[in-house]
């Protein structure tokens, strides 16, 4: 080549560099270098209307966005479908499908998204205790540590996005989501949501509290239309919210189902602009709660058509809808291409998108390391957190005659309760632990304590009052003469196919919940069939039942003898049927479970037959040297309950086995309060354990017996009869008074109670400074055994120009204190402490008297103290409501 034609050549190839340099193959929104700002902007100028309207689609079915993720790319996708998969498999398939969302067009990546309440909900990961359970630590450090360890597992995946926390203030026990809360306190509410968020957002994972807001009114029932006073939404159920978005760097929001004074929240413009935007300056992007865009359309009514309804959302700030493609798929083609929704508003909503993607680094670095994924889910630093968690979270209710902890020298215990001797049970949105097989309760007693004789007797059953005990394995055979029945299950919910397992279950008694049946099976969308033949001990009528989550029916020698087949929540269907004694019948049970919880139970009882079950209870309670009963309740979303007793024949259990005159110590194993009219002076000891996670059984077999001191608090008031709900510690003054004319009003268990096994001692309360102030209060371990004291600071303004609570929680801290120990607990009460909503919806310190009130609980006040405001102070004002109410 001649020296000039290398001259030309080496200029083509410069001239080349430059203008890949100006932007046309290394376009600027790919320089990491650059401001998030302008990458965001750069990258919507390049987009079609297409390009952009997927970026606010999100769904979980590979036929629906596995097309546009190629081409247009793609917003959201869900990862229900991929649960049973192991961590490294989860891992290998996000970058599978990310590779093909970074060769779209403009390389976009999608946003994978899961639940983690309190863990990782896929197969394989640590599970924490319950929500409601990790509130009663009231410890923010010991959650902000879960938290940390949470975002390990998630991000180590590929999970960039949680549909997690649930920080509705949830004043009714009644509330079947109580499990998933933090309470009824705004204030540990927004603590403990701020440490939980600020974890998971450090790690690029992107947090989504929900359900903006108030999503549990009247009666207890979840998703009812609320009307409320603005003052109310203010000082109750919005804090937590502003909270994590101001405090904690929350980058998502869920919207919730209902109507807030008649406007659905999903398309509500000044919840989702005035004032989420507007008043708190979130700069994230708001999701639908899973089919709360439909509502809009299909139960308020407030639209008329799907183009209409699509409009409504995102003109509103309902960036993107959540879990597929409804009304933000051709109703919001069509809103777009009708000048429904204007080019700017939708720049707007898929620019906080993008605006997230580029913030924790998808667009840079979308892909993850499947063999960390499978090391951080089974890292043993966060299974012995989740035993800390778990021991930290327990409440002792009642403690009669120090029954409490147990001495390793009694040589029999009688153990009643069905939920003892599966494995510990989670709660719902739980995954399934990072162990092969969890412990049961009864087992981790066993191993505490070898040497003691723990004497289970089965049939103490959650149950509600239509269900019967359990087909025991001596009345089935399997159809090859085993004992038990034949189990084959689908991975389909029509039983098409080849069943994937097929093994011998001893009896049809299954509480899955949000688990799978088995180890590399799927938790969602699957069928069950047993087959064999049932023989009956006695000639006679059998009342049969079976109890189910979501279809069950029984056939008997081919006939159809009861039948619930259909979605639901766990219910119980009965009939009668005559048999005979020795007669082998063919039996067949089929059951389908589509999503959320999942059970299986079937059960008999012979009509006319005299009930010996409880003569049985107290023979083994007679025969033992202590009594363990573990009891829980029906519980979870779209499963609020209208009584608050115990379920079931459990209360009769505990009155039988108190009989016997031996002390009797009730485990509680559920997310709710739970009322105790007919046994509370039956129990020597109530200890309420929740659901404390994969380590559970240990765990509580280390509170039981006393290498764990239980330091747990109420996050929520126990009512003594359903009758009192709502039922919360900060009411405002009555004009009349607070009890019934056959009931007092006070609660069975005040927020915050929760005794220990050992005790403390407040003393030398002082006010230092004139606003802000600071209060300091000496606390010492009085009694033999090292512990931890939640210190508890309430306040109530003497005179107001708006009436305010009777107290008011306003500080809070958890002391570890060594015997003889004391230490000084420090507290600040400045503005956000001493402020209120005045006429004006302004936020006000007004000059006057505070009663300051510290102690174990809202009701056992230890210390008290005055503290004067000279001047009044001002502070923020919401946004003006559309209907002119402040």
């Amino acid at each position: 080549m001649s020296a000039s034609r290398i001259t030309f050549a080496l200029s083509l190839l410069s001239l080349g560099s430059v203008v890949m340099g100006s932007g046309i193959d290394n376009p600027p929104y790919k320089n990491p270098k650059l401001p998030v700002e302008q990458r965001v902007q750069d990258l919507l100028k390049r987009m079609t209307t297409q390009e952009k309207i997927a970026q606010l689609r999100s769904d979980g079915n590979p036929k629906i966005f596995e097309g546009p993720l190629k081409t247009t790319g793609f917003g959201f996708i869900p990862l229900y479908p991929l649960r049973g998969m192991t961590p490294a498999k989860l891992a290998e398939t996000l970058n599978d499908w990310q590779k093909e969302a970074m060769g779209s067009r403009l390389g976009i990546p999608f946003m994978p998204y899961e639940e983690s309440l309190h863990g990782c909900i896929d197969s394989g990961h640590t599970s924490f205790p319950q929500a409601i359970g990790l509130a009663a630590t009231w410890d923010p450090d010991l959650i902000h540590r879960v938290a940390l360890a949470i975002s390990q597992e998630d991000r180590s995946n590929g999970i960039r996005q949680v549909l997690s926390p649930v920080i509705n203030v949830c004043r009714d026990a009644r509330w079947g989501r109580m499990e998933e809360s933090y309470g009824e306190d705004p204030l540990l509410t927004s603590r403990i949501a701020v440490a939980f968020c600020s974890a998971l957002e450090k790690a690029g994972v992107v947090t989504t509290p929900k359900h903006y807001v108030a999503n549990l009114w009247d009666g207890g029932r979840d998703s009812h239309a609320v009307e409320i006073s603005l003052r109310s939404l203010f000082d109750v159920y919005m804090p937590p919210f502003k909270a994590v978005f101001q405090e904690a760097g929350a980058r998502s929001v869920m919207c919730s189902y209902n109507a807030v004074n008649g406007v659905p929240c999903a398309s509500d413009h000044w919840l989702l602009t005035d004032v989420l935007r507007g008043d708190w300056g979130f700069k994230g992007y708001v999701v639908s709660d899973w089919g709360a865009a439909n509502n809009v359309w299909e139960r308020f009514h407030v639209v008329g058509t799907e183009e209409q309804c699509a409009a409504a959302l995102l003109n509103a700030g309902m960036d993107a809808e959540h879990p597929g493609v409804y009304i933000y798929g051709k109703g919001l083609d069509d809103a777009v291409a009708h000048g429904l929704i204007s080019q700017k508003t939708l720049d707007t909503a898929v620019g906080r998108i993008l605006r997230v993607k580029f913030e924790i680094g998808l667009f840079d670095d979308p892909y993850v390391d499947p063999a960390k994924a499978a090391a951080a889910a089974t890292d043993p630093a966060h299974t012995a957190l989740a035993r800390e968690a778990a021991e930290r979270a327990m409440v002792l209710l009642k403690n009669q005659g120090q029954t409490l902890p147990l001495s390793s020298s009694l040589h029999r215990i009688a153990v009643f309760g069905d939920l003892a001797n599966g494995q510990v049970p989670l709660g719902g949105y739980s995954g399934n632990g990072n162990r092969e097989q969890r412990k049961s309760i009864l087992e981790g007693l066993r191993d505490h304590s070898p040497n003691t004789q723990f004497d289970f007797v089965p049939g103490c059953a959650i149950g509600g009052d239509a269900e019967l005990p359990p087909v025991p394995v001596s009345a089935l055979q399997t159809p090859g003469g085993q004992p038990g029945l034949t189990g084959e299950y689908w991975t389909n919910m029509t039983f098409q196919g080849d069943p994937k397992i097929s093994r011998t279950d001893s009896a049809i008694n299954f509480n899955w919940d949000n688990e799978a049946p088995a180890s590399n099976f799927p938790r969602e969308g699957y069928s069950v069939r047993w087959t064999g033949f049932l023989t009956a001990p006695e000639t006679g009528d059998y009342e049969v039942s079976i109890t189910s989550d979501d279809g069950m029916r029984l056939m008997l020698d081919g006939k159809t003898i009861v039948e619930d087949w259909g979605e639901h929540a766990a219910k119980t269907t009965t009939a009668t049927v005559s048999l005979r004694q020795g007669q082998k019948v063919p039996i067949r049970v089929e059951y389908y479970q589509n999503g959320g919880q999942a059970s299986a139970r079937l059960g008999w009882k012979r009509l006319g037959a005299t009930d010996t079950f409880l003569d049985h209870v107290r023979e083994a309670a007679s025969n033992a040297d202590a009594v363990l009963v573990f009891a829980g309740i029906r519980e979870g979303e779209g499963q609020d309950r209208a009584y608050l007793k115990l379920p079931g024949n459990q209360e009769d259990v505990i009155k039988a086995a108190s009989a016997a005159g031996k002390p009797v110590i009730v485990v509680l194993v559920a997310g709710a309060p739970v009322t105790m009219e007919g046994w509370l002076d039956k129990a020597s000891a109530i200890l309420d354990a929740w659901y404390p996670g994969q380590e559970g059984a240990d765990a509580i077999a280390n509170v039981l017996y006393g290498d764990a001191n239980p330091s747990g608090k109420l996050p929520m008031t126990f009512p003594r009869t359903v009758g009192q709900c709502p039922l919360y510690y900060n009411l405002e003054p009555s004009g009349r008074g607070y009890d019934y004319v056959d009931s007092t009003g006070a609660p069975l268990f005040p927020f915050g109670h929760g005794l220990s096994y050992t005790t403390f001692a407040y003393s030398n309360v002082k006010v230092s400074g004139s606003y802000p102030f600071t209060v300091s209060v000496d606390v010492e371990n009085t009694g033999k055994r090292a512990g931890t004291e939640v210190v508890q600071l309430y306040t109530h303004q003497q005179v107001a120009s708006v009436i305010q609570p009777l107290e008011e929680l306003e500080g809070f801290q958890a002391v570890s204190l060594q015997p003889g120990e004391k230490k000084t607990v420090t507290f600040t009460l400045g503005f956000d402490q001493l402020s209120m909503w005045d006429a004006n919806m302004r936020r006000v310190v007004e000059p006057g008297k505070f009663d300051v009130m510290i102690g174990s609980s809202a009701e056992d006040i230890r210390q008290r103290a005055v503290v004067t405001v000279a001047k009044g102070v001002k502070g923020e004002a919401i946004a003006m409501h559309p209907a002119g109410q402040r």
